[in-house]
């Protein structure tokens, strides 16, 4: 018999300074059995981080929400759809392989991946050079330290603030918190 998903639950309030953008978001993550809390968190400040766009992007008239990530590899583990239902953002959390996001890059507007992994660098290194092509790519490095800090805020029910003002995302509850300030790669 397999092993189904776990189901946690967030109410997430986004106070976006740089962006402009506040909102509440209430949410459901399915940690598949292999996922990590820390993964899963990593997807959660992903969607915080990007959230403005359904502003910026789609004019206020668009979904954003988690997709079926590691249960699916057709879909991202974020995204951003406008109202016709065209991918507007793809978001990969980890260290996917190369031909998975070049064809990620085939069906969204704009593709990201955020690599949180002490190995990062490491893969990276062995990665850079197959994806320099497509233009519509961002590649963002989780500091390792801050991706096992927002493993702590894993709860079945959060009640979560994030805060992004200068570049940095401040993620956290009512007893803790995370500054996660991401570096670009590409």
């Amino acid at each position: 018999m397999a092993l189904k998903s776990t189901i946690f639950k967030a109410n997430l309030q986004i106070a976006d300074i740089d962006h402009g953008y506040y909102a509440d978001h209430a949410l459901t993550l399915a940690r598949h059995p292999s996922e990590t809390d820390e993964r899963m968190m990593v997807r959660l400040a992903a969607l915080a981080l990007q959230a403005h766009r359904i502003n910026d992007d789609c004019g206020g008239d668009g979904t954003l929400g988690f997709g079926a990530g590691l249960s699916d590899p057709d879909e991202p583990d974020v995204w951003l759809r406008d109202f016709t239902g065209r991918a507007r953002l793809w978001i990969e959390v980890g260290q996917p392989e190369d031909k998975p996001i070049v064809r990620a890059c085939g069906k969204a507007d704009q593709v990201m991946v955020y690599a949180f992994h002490h190995a990062a660098e490491v893969w990276w290194k062995g990665i850079a050079n197959k994806l320099t092509r497509p233009q519509n790519l961002q590649v963002w490095r989780v500091p390792t330290e801050a991706a096992q800090a927002l493993a702590a805020l894993a709860q079945r029910s959060m009640q979560l603030q994030a805060t992004l003002q200068e570049g940095v995302l401040t993620l956290g509850d009512a007893a803790r918190s995370v500054d996660i300030e991401c570096l670009r790669w590409k």
